[in-house]
């Protein structure tokens, strides 16, 4: 079985530099230990899934801006996260607002390459299918 993820579950990218928070919004949510529990569409950029730090992605516009300036030599910038897609795969059984849960298998691709995964899903009894 795979752990519910709730509001505060702590995320990383592959290309930032801190892990984050994650944030769900309480609206006709159910609850998990106490916390909203997310769904696969918990994926806006700035208002679910905060900033990671500095970003290390050649593909970011800004760091890749801030590289050629420095002569080639990687210059991290400041992350802003840039995804599109929800998380996948999400929960095969279970629905939170009528959509796959988020467990703590699922990832979400940011536009500049960085894989955001759940390293801790915030929940320690709750299993979901």
């Amino acid at each position: 079985m795979n752990q519910q993820v709730v509001m505060g579950a702590l995320l990383s990218c592959s290309f930032g530099a801190a892990p984050a928070r994650l944030n769900v919004l309480p609206l006709g949510r159910v609850t998990a230990e106490g916390q909203p529990a997310a769904n696969i569409l918990d994926h806006q950029p700035l208002v679910n899934i905060p900033p990671f730090g500095l970003c290390r992605s050649p593909a970011n516009p800004q760091v890749a801006a801030a590289t050629a300036a420095a002569m080639g030599v990687l210059t991290p910038m400041p992350c802003v996260p840039a995804t599109v897609t929800p998380w996948q795969p999400g929960a095969a059984r279970t629905r939170i607002a009528k959509l796959p849960a988020l467990d703590q298998r699922c990832t979400c691709q940011c536009n500049w390459g960085g894989q955001i995964r759940v390293d801790a899903s915030a929940t320690l009894k709750t299993t979901i299918a």
